[in-house]
């Protein structure tokens, strides 16, 4: 089917150091010297020199490279992904190019040459601050490493994201105000904060179920989500996205393109890939149909994806709906009076209500269609 442009492009970078006992991602752990990764590397150069050649990559905005660590992969392989990238697509300062880091395989030359190489935002997996939790967690660094590659990425980049997990068995919640007051005074462009939840298959969902490990507490992770909230607020942040804080002008533009409904190609082992075009929205992930939806089933994920971002839908974006979902109106009324969401000037947005119950708010709206 003829489809609307890419405007995003995701790479995924399968490896890491290690597997964090939380982790449900496609990912492993691999060595930094092992020919899997160059093999893997030398092909995902291949498809990008294939999407290029047919033309999918013309009006691509925002770059990520997610994984995975891709900062594991070091340097050499990283300098052949991104000259890759820059002849096969317009690496512009104003393309936002985000590459994901872990504290343990980020220095600063490295920060230094990929940024050279056109990428502009970093996001780094610090977790937390406190070396208690990050023992609970399983990574691989310390609060010590993780504060100085901020410090490394901060030698060259002004946008500087972090993630920050809360809810984790054992840490209270002045431990984790403490590491979101310590992100804000080392001075990041954007925080990512996400509640622990526990996976399926993952050595943490086994240790829950043996009794070694504390099911995270629903509550514990509503409180911790005021916290970062409050302290980020008083910090000049902007909550944008329902577990996403940022400085003005440092939204990530790669994450609002996945709740606006723009199309994004994914290159890599399990990234996904969104094709549309006015009638027709399909996600497919190594090459199976995730997702297959009619116009209506869009109108209904749109209006629900909208319902992330702080600014919700506005007034127009609802009247179009509508016109596919004569319920729409009707169903954000009723959600209304449940206290989910609210209108106000031309708005239809999101309360803090409707995010902690998120469930029952995206689910009404989706049911739609």
């Amino acid at each position: 089917m003829p489809h609307d442009p890419y405007k995003a492009l995701y790479l995924h970078l399968p490896f890491c150091v290690k597997r964090c006992g939380y982790c449900d991602f496609a990912t492993a752990a691999v060595p930094a010297d092992s020919p899997e990764i160059d093999a893997y590397v030398e092909d995902l150069c291949l498809q990008i020199r294939r999407k290029a050649k047919e033309g999918e990559l013309g009006a691509i905005k925002t770059v990520y490279m997610g994984g995975g660590t891709p900062s594991h992969l070091g340097l050499s392989r990283l300098s052949m992904l991104l000259y890759t990238l820059s002849l096969s697509m317009r690496l512009e300062p104003d393309v936002e190019c985000t590459m994901e880091a872990n504290p343990e395989s980020l220095t600063e030359r490295m920060v230094r040459d990929v940024w050279a190489l056109g990428v502009n935002r970093l996001s780094i997996g610090v977790q937390s601050f406190d070396d208690d939790v990050l023992a609970v967690l399983g990574r691989a660094h310390d609060a010590d490493a993780a504060r100085r590659a901020v410090a490394a990425a901060q030698t060259r980049f002004e946008n500087v994201s972090v993630d920050l997990m809360c809810g984790i068995p054992g840490q209270s919640a002045s431990s984790f105000e403490a590491s979101v007051r310590e992100a804000v005074s080392l001075g990041v462009a954007h925080v990512s904060v996400y509640p622990l939840t526990i996976e399926a298959h993952t050595p943490f969902n086994a240790a829950v179920l043996a009794g070694e490990l504390d099911e995270p507490d629903d509550d514990v992770e509503a409180e911790h989500m005021e916290i970062a909230a409050h302290v980020l607020a008083e910090a000049g942040f902007e909550r944008y996205e329902v577990a996403s804080y940022a400085r003005p002008g440092f939204q990530s533009r790669h994450n609002i393109a996945y709740w606006t409904g723009v199309p994004y190609l994914g290159l890599g082992r399990s990234a996904a890939t969104m094709t549309q075009n006015a009638e027709r929205r399909m996600r497919v992930q190594d090459g199976q149909v995730t997702d297959d939806l009619d116009a209506r089933g869009m109108a209904a994920e749109d209006l629900m994806l909208g319902m992330r971002m702080t600014r919700g839908v506005s007034d127009d974006h609802v009247a179009r709906a509508a016109a596919l979902l004569p319920d729409a109106p009707t169903v954000l009324e009723e959600l209304e009076q449940e206290g989910l969401v609210m209108h106000e000037d031309g708005r239809w947005r999101p309360t803090e209500r409707g995010w902690l119950c998120g469930n029952d708010l995206y689910g009404a709206l989706f049911d739609l269609a």
